[in-house]
């Protein structure tokens, strides 16, 4: 009998880093027409940088450095500003008992299923969320007093010491984390508006945009499922309801609610109840995301197989947890994009609601360049980029969450 010796596979060639000038022939001046491309766009890029510089150089912030309140929260009365900060404070705590428990949660999963744990390290929260930080260090290089940096230092702090307590949290706690954000939105809302507290119609300037866009998402995403989950019902009053209300509200202009919900919602509620604009506004929002969402997620329904239906039926699930544990989570996971760019969209359409009389951020731009000291100036090139900057930042870090979900989640992959 012959042995025959198969030979060991040749080993792949490690990958040795190259110099920079070998880089940049291989990759920018390989051809004659790649050269002449980098050299243009080199150009190209040069001019904007150096244009910048100087427009950055010679523009003058006292405009953004006076009105630096009536940005971030419009009229809100200066002697219950402690209410704001205080709010502050509880959403951090809150933020950062609810990372921790996350953190557990997945943690634990990952230990039952005998898999090792990823945990994230500093750097990498610095490196996802830079866009937020750099824009709170932005802000408070125009603030007059050293105060609101203390109060932001004191809220960071707050969130890290929260954070850490949260590893001691019992674990019926971890497994109702859900409960964490609930009691941190209830307290945050009693802190504003209890005993003697400031109103919504008096929550302005960016703080409002940022209130209708968590509020909006809260709202609008649970509705849209339970309309996704009710147009494809069995039952045929559910799915006409859900059909006519879906097809009625993607068919109006979201400002025609917005003006809805301002001038005429009055007309057909009871004369003695009352809502304030912003009430109004939020559901006006609420009703018409969760019609884009609830076609979203139903594009994320037909997406999942037939068979994983049938596969709940045959281990004797009901219908509603084979909808619940097996087809809802599969349809949100592939629906991650669609979800985030549609609440992208939310977060810069609250904008709108300076339309119908509420003072955000982009209606206090207008209204400083109004003011006698610095109207007919031209300086809305100084404030409208100082607006843009916020809701570049708030989309960025949307957006660049959505991609770590997916790659942690594998869309598109398996």
């Amino acid at each position: 009998m012959t042995t025959t010796t198969i030979p060991p596979s040749p080993k792949a060639p490690l990958h040795r880093p190259v110099s920079p000038s070998v880089w940049m022939k291989q990759n920018l001046f390989s051809t004659w027409y790649n050269s002449l491309l980098t050299v243009i766009f080199g150009v190209l890029i040069a001019s904007v940088i150096v244009a910048l510089i100087r427009y950055l150089v010679s523009i003058d912030t006292e405009i953004i450095r006076v009105n630096l309140k009536l940005y971030m929260t419009g009229r809100f009365p200066a002697e219950q500003l402690w209410r704001l900060w205080a709010g502050v404070f509880v959403t951090t705590a809150g933020v950062g008992l609810f990372a921790r428990a996350i953190v557990r949660t997945a943690q634990m999963k990952a230990t039952t299923a005998g898999l090792e744990f990823d945990r994230s390290t500093p750097w990498d929260i610095v490196r996802r969320f830079w866009p937020i930080g750099a824009l709170v260090v932005f802000t408070l290089s125009f603030t007059q007093t050293i105060t609101p940096s203390l109060l932001t230092l004191a809220a960071a702090a707050i969130g890290l010491a929260a954070y850490w307590l949260g590893g001691g949290l019992p674990a019926w706690i971890i497994r109702r984390s859900w409960l964490i954000p609930l009691v941190g939105t209830t307290a945050f809302y009693f802190v504003l508006v209890g005993y003697g507290g400031v109103g919504w119609d008096l929550w302005q300037g960016f703080f409002v945009n940022i209130v209708i866009t968590i509020a909006g998402i809260s709202l609008a995403f649970p509705l849209g499922i339970m309309l996704a989950l009710g147009r494809r019902s069995s039952l045929p009053v559910v799915r006409y309801l859900s059909v006519t209300y879906i097809e009625i509200l993607r068919g109006v202009p979201m400002i025609t609610l917005l003006l809805f919900g301002a001038f005429a919602l009055g007309f057909v509620i009871p004369g003695d109840v009352q809502f304030s604009l912003f009430l109004r506004l939020l559901v006006a929002i609420t009703l018409f995301q969760s019609a884009y969402i609830a076609e979203v997620v139903r594009g994320g329904l037909q997406s999942v197989p037939r068979g994983q239906v049938e596969a709940g039926q045959s281990i004797g699930l009901s219908p509603w947890k084979t909808t619940r544990y097996i087809v809802l989570p599969q349809a949100l996971r592939n629906m991650i994009p669609a979800l985030v760019g549609q609440f992208i969209s939310l977060y810069k359409d609250t904008t709108l609601v300076f339309i119908v009389g509420l003072l955000d951020l982009l209606r206090a731009a207008q209204v400083s360049t109004a003011q006698p000291e610095f109207f007919a100036q031209g300086l809305e090139s100084v404030v409208l980029p100082f607006v843009a900057l916020y809701f570049w930042a708030g989309s960025y870090v949307m957006s660049r969450e959505s991609r770590r979900l997916e790659r942690k989640l594998g869309v598109g992959v398996r």
